[in-house]
């Protein structure tokens, strides 16, 4: 049964049931971004204890994201015909399960069993996450859902090293490992007693014949529609260049700050902790701008060409090095202003009943730009030409710009026919 068939639980005020759906998926969103730092987080734990090298535990990861990859792109199938919640609990159960195989492992073959499965939870969660707010949380406050979605992911990304690490230093990794298992079982737990909510209906939401006819069309069928409309391919484009930069960010600013202009690893770390956490102080601010703007687009515009301006001035190397770590921060800034008004983007761009297949397949782009960026641009590294990444994170920024104006204008122009 569909979660849409469900009525919505009354308790409360609309207001705060849209701020209890907001938490609960905004928990099981810091989960999945948690998780994915577990592994790279016990790479020298795993080194000392099974003498594994580190191109066989990168491999893990790489598993890891395959796997999310292919099943992101497919599990908004699921999610559109069986509904949101048993996928959710489903891929939060999965990361149960991934972690006590990593707590108990003894060999590298459960390591690579435990990835798989990892892998599989990690690709359900931007097709229910999605799915769940804009069904489940009214129109007016999805800017405030979506900035409070993409904070939640960063928090996630934050909190991995501190509580690992620290749970290692003194209990040792396996001890660790089995209390992050502990802990996605609380967010299993906590989905699990907030179901009514997140499977409920909103009193804006309407059943028209387009969503029925899509939501039960064969999976075949809906591929074919979907896949027939540029919005979305010009959509999963702009996820796949915008991530490609965040992917140079992410892998190479301690590199490229000490290669380019002398700044010390302790330092150019700092600076890559100040991009996330700008980041998501811009994810907020850009909730309250996307709540109170209706043209998303040229938000999305705006924010990411000024990030890739300030990328590119980076590369030039002309800074010295305290404004270099302040630009560092302020493309992160524009960067997360970004996000929700992309995310009220898409969501003009979902023919109803595909909300989950829709989010599944664009959000998919992203896994492509994180996986493909490090690779191309590290080439480039390792030849010595170390300001390319910056260029060319820059000139992805500023692709991924023009296509969110290409999405709006054909959106526009479809809805005057």
């Amino acid at each position: 049964m569909s979660d849409t068939s469900i009525p919505y639980a009354l308790a409360g005020t609309q207001r705060q049931q849209d701020w209890r759906v907001i938490t609960v998926v905004g928990i099981a969103h810091a989960s999945s971004h948690f998780f994915q730092l577990l592994l790279p987080t016990l790479y020298i734990a795993l080194n000392r204890q099974f003498g594994y090298d580190f191109v066989s535990l990168a491999t893990l990861v790489t598993l890891f994201y395959l796997v999310s990859c292919i099943g992101q792109a497919s599990s908004g199938f699921l999610v559109d015909r069986i509904g949101a919640v048993p996928v959710l609990k489903f891929g939060l159960a999965c990361f149960v399960l991934a972690a006590l195989l990593i707590a108990s492992a003894n060999s590298y073959w459960i390591l690579v069993l435990a990835a798989l499965i990892g892998g599989i939870g990690n690709a359900i969660f931007h097709p229910v996450d999605y799915y769940i707010l804009n069904h489940r949380v009214s129109p007016q406050r999805l800017g405030h859902a979506f900035s409070a979605h993409g904070f939640t992911g960063n928090l996630g990304w934050a909190l991995t090293p501190v509580f690992v690490t620290g749970l290692s230093s003194l209990f040792g990794w396996r001890v660790a490992v089995y209390a992050v298992a502990g802990l996605i079982a609380l967010v299993l737990a906590l989905v699990w007693g907030n179901a009514a909510y997140l499977r409920g209906t909103t009193a804006s939401e309407t059943n028209s014949n387009a969503e029925q006819s899509l939501a039960s069309a064969t999976i075949l069928d809906t591929l074919k529609t979907l896949l027939s409309q540029s919005t979305l391919w010009g959509a999963f484009l702009f996820f796949a260049f915008a991530t490609a930069a965040v992917a140079v960010v992410q892998n190479y600013t301690i590199p490229l700050l000490s290669q380019t202009y002398g700044v010390d690893e302790l330092r150019a770390g700092t600076a890559l902790s100040s991009y996330m956490l700008a980041a998501a102080g811009g994810m907020i601010l850009g909730g309250f701008i996307a709540s109170h703007n209706p043209r998303a687009e040229l938000v999305v515009f705006i924010s990411l060409v000024i990030a890739g301006i300030i990328l590119a001035v980076l590369g030039t190397g002309w800074l010295s090095a305290r404004w270099a770590l302040v630009l560092v921060a302020l493309a992160g800034l524009c960067s997360g202003v970004s996000s929700p008004s992309r995310d009220l983007l898409i969501r003009k761009a979902t023919p109803k009943g595909a909300t989950g297949t829709v989010y599944g397949l664009v959000y998919s782009g992203m896994d492509v730009g994180s996986s493909m960026s490090p690779l191309f641009f590290g080439l480039f590294i390792d030849a010595g030409w170390r300001q390319v990444p910056w260029f060319g994170a820059g000139l992805a920024y500023w692709v991924a710009a023009g296509l969110a104006l290409y999405v709006a204008i054909v959106l526009r122009q479809r809805a005057l026919k």
